[in-house]
């Protein structure tokens, strides 16, 4: 090899070196600031998706400052409607999880016994430590528990919303205040947002609609804190693929041991026809295939976002992986790494 060529490999290894580099540190500075991130995230995702509302009030004769008065008054109550809900559903659960844990293993115990009389001897003390159901339960609480303990921040999210909804109207003319031609800029940047708004706007009105259908069908069979299994459906189905089978196994579990066997399987079979419904027949006519993720891309971003930002990291992983997405497509030079997070290509049968 010539001296340029190697001055260009060497070049090319210190650029990958430097962004492996930069991006340890950006992660490392995003873990860091998870307790002040998370507040902000989460208001940004809530402006997103009101944002279309307060263009539509607009767009129909309201004031700015009408519309969102009238935006952020429906917020509050619906804010204080849902901390009502999950606060004293989650109290009531908290209190009761003790008695699940213990009928979990009480279950777990008989099963182990009816294996030992079919000459599969598994020792009791091992099988507990490692598949211990009552994991399930103390994992699901903490998920909860984080949802809650992000409402008492409520009053930070609320005001960084007003601020974000106030700027969307002074943004354009920043926009062209601050580059020299924003013309093709700002067309991308609004392609992408709108691209964000409305598949987190979509994703949020199927998920409400997961959430009543899940309750409703739990109330009907009579399982204790449907509102609460409402609320982890909704959340968790921001996370295809996975998440409604997350979802759907600690209310399993919970009719298995207040109910019985019969009717911890109408649960799942609820759970089946609901996301087959609404995530397999409704979703996708309106959402399509362009935002889509491959499975092992939100197995990963679940993961990753978990462990940088914690359990409601984990309810935010595809959001802000879609969001990646969306940006990486925006570019020419980037837009081979937005194609290898998709899912794969139908295959062309022409």
């Amino acid at each position: 090899m010539n001296s340029a060529g190697r001055t260009i490999a060497e070049h090319t290894a210190s650029r990958t070196l430097l962004s492996f580099a930069a991006f340890v540190i950006v992660i490392a500075g995003l873990k860091a600031s998870a307790a002040i991130l998370i507040p902000f995230l989460l208001a940004v995702f809530i402006a997103i998706v009101l944002a279309p509302a307060l263009r539509w009030l607009q767009g129909h004769g309201f004031p700015q400052g009408v519309a969102l008065c009238l935006i952020i008054s429906l917020l509050i109550m619906l804010g204080l409607l849902f901390a009502a809900l999950l606060g004293t559903s989650l109290e009531a659960f908290s209190r009761a999880l003790p008695q699940y844990q213990q009928r979990l293993r009480e279950g777990a115990g008989l099963i182990l016994q009816w294996l030992a009389g079919n000459g599969v001897v598994v020792s009791r003390e091992v099988a507990l430590e490692y598949l211990d159901p009552g994991k399930v339960m103390r994992l699901v609480a903490g998920l909860l528990g984080s949802l809650g303990s992000v409402l008492t921040n409520g009053f930070l999210i609320l005001i960084t919303v007003i601020f974000l909804l106030t700027e969307l109207t002074a943004l354009p003319a920043k926009w062209r205040l601050a580059f020299k031609r924003p013309g093709k800029s700002f067309e991308r940047a609004t392609a992408v947002a709108a691209s964000i708004n409305r598949y987190m706007a979509i994703k949020t009105l199927f998920s409400l609609l997961t959430a009543v259908l899940v309750s409703l069908w739990l109330f009907w069979l009579g399982v204790d804190f449907p509102l609460l299994w409402g609320v982890l459906a909704f959340a968790l189905n921001f996370v295809p693929n996975i998440g409604s089978i997350i979802a759907a196994v600690p209310a399993v579990m919970l009719a298995m041991i207040q109910l019985g066997p019969l009717s911890a399987m109408f649960v799942a079979l609820g759970y089946v026809v609901i996301n087959i419904l609404v995530g397999t027949i409704i979703e996708p006519r309106y959402m399509g295939r362009g935002l889509g993720l491959s499975t092992l891309v939100v197995f990963l971003s679940l993961v990753f976002w978990g462990w940088v930002l914690g359990p409601v990291g984990m309810l935010l992983s595809v959001p802000l992986t879609i969001t990646a997405k969306i940006a990486l497509e925006s570019n020419d030079r980037t837009h081979w790494m937005a194609v290898m997070l998709g899912p794969s290509p139908i295959p062309d049968k022409s």
